[in-house]
């Protein structure tokens, strides 16, 4: 009993100082949702190097389409975070995504300056 004990207490020490492997994010993501306003549709297109995440956002809202680099892109383990710069008016906000990656499923809460929040959820778009 005391062997299998070890073994126990040894397996899990050995688990917990593995390194949290990251999601797999890399490719194209697609989120339709509501918003103060209006309807806005994203296709992300997301690119992992270890934990730092880059790539573009291609959006429809407010009856125009246009392209957005993701900035301050990361991953660890299954949390992602990155931004958005959006001029409205004579004002850049940052719009703020945080979230968590599960299996083809993002779920993301996004912040919009200080004035928005919405829960969405992207999709993995499959060749």
């Amino acid at each position: 009993m005391r062997i299998g004990t070890r073994l126990s207490a040894l397996a899990a020490g050995l688990f917990l100082a593995l390194p949290a492997l990251a999601a797999d994010v890399t490719g194209k993501w697609t989120t339709e949702f509501d918003s103060q306003i209006g309807k806005q549709k994203y296709t992300f297109d997301l690119k992992v190097d270890g934990e730092k995440v880059t790539g573009k956002a291609h959006f429809e809202r407010m009856g125009q389409t246009g392209d957005v680099d993701l900035l301050e892109g990361k991953l660890v383990g299954d949390q992602i975070s990155f931004v958005e710069k959006f001029q409205f008016e004579a004002n850049e906000l940052r719009i703020v995504y945080t979230g968590k990656v599960k299996g083809d499923e993002i779920a993301l809460t996004r912040g919009v300056g200080g004035f928005a929040k919405e829960e969405i959820v992207a999709r993995r778009v499959k060749d």
